[in-house]
């Protein structure tokens, strides 16, 4: 199964492409989209719609995992954020691609055990559980893998989408 991991944001969208089967991962691709703070909010949704459809369209991925906004401490981004993952998830759904949500406390959980987890320790799981070349150093793009990862996980031990 071929999972598109995503982490939005309206600065930048953290994507990962993991093939997953019940024996490994192996993350294919990882990046960004990052998009230009001095353009208007909807120049910058429209960017992000149009690159992720090209990712899609390059890589045909059968399902998506994204995280759900849950809490958010800046109140100045949560709109922002909100409307990049309204864009994420309408692109998803006009491609007939099912899609998984996960909090961050349900990322760490599903990762580590710990839904209390810190950064530092859910990257040392990924590492520890995906085949990779080069595993990306940026957040969002780890933190995509992460969410990749709880889409495989959940399927295995539900054997289907949450």
């Amino acid at each position: 199964m071929r999972i598109l991991g995503i982490d939005p944001g309206l600065a930048i969208v953290g994507y990962s492409i993991v093939d997953s089967d019940s024996d490994s991962n192996t993350l294919i691709t990882s990046g960004s989209i990052q998009t230009d703070k001095n353009k208007t909010d909807s120049a910058r949704l429209f960017e992000i719609e149009n690159d992720l459809k090209f990712i899609i369209n390059k890589y045909n991925p059968d399902s998506a995992s994204i995280e759900k906004l849950f809490f958010f401490k800046n109140q100045k981004t949560v709109i922002p954020v909100a409307e990049a993952r309204g864009v994420i998830l309408s692109v998803l759904e006009s491609k007939n691609i099912p899609i998984a949500e996960f909090t961050p406390i349900e990322v760490k959980q599903i990762i580590t055990g710990y839904g209390r987890a810190s950064k530092e320790e859910v990257a040392k799981i990924v590492e520890k559980s995906i085949v990779y070349k080069n595993l990306p150093k940026l957040d969002d793009t780890l933190d995509s893998i992460a969410i990749a990862l709880c889409y495989a996980r959940n399927n295995i031990m539900t054997g289907g989408v949450k």
